[in-house]
C-alpha cells in the first residue's frame, strides 16, 4: 500500500514537472522564485481534479522543485544538519553517515540520466567539468559541502559522488573541547602558538578532521593580519578575517588548458604580501613551495596532509616534494625540519569520535633524520558502557625546547 502511494507521487512529480517546462520557458533565465510559483499552481489545479492531501502536495511541490534546480532526492539529505556525509554508489545504491555511523537510505535516482545531470549541476555552478575525457573532479555545494565525482567507466557501477558536508556555523576550539577532541590546556597551548606565529601542520586520515580542526585553529589568527587561503575546493570558514584573500585551483578546459594548480598558486602568493598563508591540504609536488614559503618569512603558516601518524607525515612530505622535483633526501629533509614548528596529528578512533593523538614539536635535522619531541600525547582508560572510547590528551614530560618565536610575540612559553 505504501509502495503504491510513493509511485503514485513520482508520477504526479514527474507530470507536474513536464507541465512546468511546459509553462515555463526554461532555456531563459527564469528565478527559482517563478519556477516554485508555477509548480504552486500546477499542483492547486491537480489537486481540484483529484484530491491530495496536505502532505503530499508538499511532498511532490519540494520533490518537483529539486528535481528542476536543487538535487533531486539528495536534497533532504543536504538539507538535513544531523547528517554529516553523503555516499552515492550510482543511482541505486545511498548512504549516509549519521551521528557517526552508516545507513543505507531507501531512496533512489532510478537512472544514471538523472544522477549525472544532478552532477552536472553541482559542477557547473562552481565553473568545473565533467565527463568521460575528464572523469574525476572535486567541486563543492553553495554552502561550502565538498564533492567527489567519478564517472564511468572509471566507477564500475555507475557514477559515484561523495558529499562532506561542514556545519553552517564555524567549528570552534570550545566546541572540539565539549566533543572531547582534545584539553582546555592544550587549546590553550595551541592558542599561542598561533599568535605566536608558530608554523603548524594538522595531519590525519581521511575523515579524522583536518579541515574541521583547521578552521577552528585559523580562529586564532590575530583579526588585523594579512591572510591568503588556497584551496583545490573552497571549504575553509575563516571568520573575523577582513584582509582575507580566498584562492581555488582551475581545472584545464576541453582543449587541456587554462589550469591553476595549487603550486601556481602559493606561487603567486608570494607576490601578494601575505602575512599567513593557509594551504588546505597539500597531496603532491607543491609541498616543496609551501615548505619555502614557510622558510622565507611567512610564519605563521598552516596546512594539512593525510598521514596515520606523525612520522609517517614527514616521510610523505618527503615523497611529495621529491616526486616533482630532483632534490637530494637530505636537502629535502632539512627543508621540512626548519619550515615545520609543529604537527598536530589526529585520528578517528574505533568508537568513531575523532580525536587529537599527538601534538609534536619539530626540533631539527640530526644525524640524517629529522627530530621530533612530543608534546602532548592521546592515553586511553578504556571505554564506557555505551563503547566510548575514555581518554584524552595528557602533557609529556618533555619540554618545548624552541621557544624563541613565544619570546619574540611577547608571550608566555609555558608548555
Amino acid at each position: 500500500m505504501v509502495t503504491s502511494m510513493i509511485e503514485n507521487i513520482k508520477d504526479y512529480q514527474k507530470k507536474i514537472r513536464e507541465m512546468v517546462s511546459e509553462r515555463l520557458d526554461l532555456t531563459r533565465n527564469v528565478s527559482d522564485d517563478d519556477i516554485q510559483a508555477a509548480i504552486a499552481q500546477i499542483v492547486a489545479e491537480e489537486s481540484k481534479k483529484k484530491y491530495l492531501s496536505l502532505t503530499e502536495k508538499k511532498e511532490i511541490m519540494e520533490g518537483v522543485f529539486n528535481s528542476m534546480r536543487g538535487l533531486d532526492v539528495l536534497q533532504p539529505l543536504v538539507d538535513d544538519p544531523s547528517i554529516t556525509e553523503i555516499m552515492i554508489n550510482g543511482p541505486d545504491h545511498i548512504f549516509i553517515e549519521q551521528n557517526g555511523r552508516l545507513y543505507q537510505k531507501n531512496i533512489s535516482f532510478g537512472t544514471n540520466e538523472k544522477l549525472e545531470n544532478v552532477i552536472l549541476n553541482i559542477v557547473s555552478k562552481v565553473n568545473r567539468t565533467v565527463n568521460e575525457a575528464n572523469p574525476i573532479v572535486d567541486a563543492r555545494l553553495l554552502d561550502g559541502s565538498r564533492v567527489n565525482v567519478v564517472l564511468p567507466p572509471i566507477a564500475l557501477d555507475g557514477p559515484t559522488v561523495t558529499i562532506r558536508k561542514f556545519p553552517e556555523d564555524p567549528m570552534t576550539m570550545e566546541k572540539l573541547i565539549g566533543y572531547g577532541s582534545l584539553t582546555q590546556e592544550a587549546a590553550q597551548v595551541l592558542e599561542r602558538m598561533v599568535q605566536a606565529k608558530y608554523n603548524i601542520f594538522i595531519s590525519g586520515g581521511t575523515g579524522s578532521g583536518k579541515t574541521t580542526f583547521l578552521n577552528a585553529l585559523s580562529n586564532y589568527i590575530p583579526k588585523d593580519e594579512r591572510v591568503i587561503t588556497i584551496e583545490d575546493s573552497a571549504e575553509l570558514q575563516i571568520k573575523g578575517v577582513a584582509n582575507l584573500v580566498r584562492l581555488e585551483t582551475r581545472n584545464a578546459n576541453t582543449e587541456g588548458k587554462g589550469e591553476v594548480t595549487v603550486r601556481d598558486l602559493i606561487r603567486s602568493s608570494l607576490r601578494m604580501r601575505p602575512e599567513r598563508i593557509v594551504v588546505g591540504e597539500v597531496r603532491g609536488a607543491e609541498a616543496l613551495d609551501m615548505l619555502q614559503a614557510m622558510n622565507t618569512g611567512h610564519d605563521g603558516s598552516l596546512s594539512t596532509g593525510h598521514s596515520n601518524s606523525t612520522r609517517d607525515m614527514l616521510s610523505r612530505l618527503e615523497t611529495m616534494v621529491i616526486s616533482g622535483n630532483q632534490i637530494p633526501i637530505e636537502a629535502v629533509r632539512q627543508q621540512i625540519a626548519s619550515a615545520l614548528d609543529i604537527i598536530i596529528q589526529l585520528s578517528r578512533l574505533r568508537d568513531k569520535s575523532r580525536r587529537t593523538l599527538e601534538i609534536t614539536e619539530v626540533l631539527g635535522y640530526e644525524n640524517g633524520e629529522i627530530k621530533l619531541n612530543p608534546l602532548y600525547r592521546f592515553v586511553e582508560h578504556g571505554e564506557d558502557e555505551d563503547g566510548r572510547v575514555i581518554g584524552g590528551l595528557e602533557r609529556t614530560e618533555n619540554p618545548m625546547v624552541n621557544t624563541y618565536k613565544f619570546h619574540m610575540a611577547g608571550l608566555s612559553d609555558q608548555v
